[in-house]
């Protein structure tokens, strides 16, 4: 296996459990959480960040930050990132760009890709990136939907051309492309 590892597929396929259990032997390992950090405002979404922090291991640490690629820059130890549509996520409601038809062109989102798959490339210990699968789907009836969707789809490219493993996970079983 190699160190750079971006681990695919769709919502509640178990790709961030296999994820995690590729840095199961990894005494120190920082969680890199680029989703919304629970305030109270949704208690479904505390639970599931509550629920995620609780099956962490103890030498599990984790960093919950937008800015993926300094965090990845900063930290020598194995990392996991779940998850790459969170990210995205994150990113498109700080540039305001949900409703930019040409989203993906835009030189700060640009910005921001490069600069993550930079600092993914970078890394030369064990690391893996969880992301959602985009690719399956219908065409989104909503512009922030297709927005997202050719966002992330980019976004997974970029970081898969720089992985030394893609996996997809359906259904709880994984392929290696």
């Amino acid at each position: 296996m190699g160190h750079r590892v971006l681990v695919t597929g769709g919502v509640r396929s178990g790709k961030s459990r296999y994820a995690e259990s590729l840095l199961q032997r990894e005494p120190v390992v920082t969680y890199i959480a680029p989703g919304a950090a629970p305030d109270g405002s949704d208690p479904e979404w505390s639970a599931r960040v509550a629920e995620h922090q609780r099956q962490r291991p103890d030498g599990w640490s984790t960093e919950e930050t937008s800015d993926v690629a300094s965090a990845l820059e900063r930290t020598t130890n194995p990392v996991i990132v779940d998850c790459l549509g969170t990210w995205a996520t994150a990113m498109l409601d700080e540039l305001g760009a949900w409703d930019a038809p040409d989203a993906v062109w835009r030189p700060e989102i640009r910005k921001r890709v490069d600069g993550l798959v930079e600092a993914w490339s970078a890394r030369s210990v064990l690391s893996v990136a969880v992301t959602n699968e985009v690719g399956f789907g219908v065409v989104p009836e909503h512009r922030s939907g297709r927005v997202f969707r050719d966002v992330l789809g980019v976004v997974n490219q970029r970081v898969a051309e720089c992985s030394d493993e893609v996996a997809l996970v359906v259904a709880g079983r994984v392929l290696y492309l």
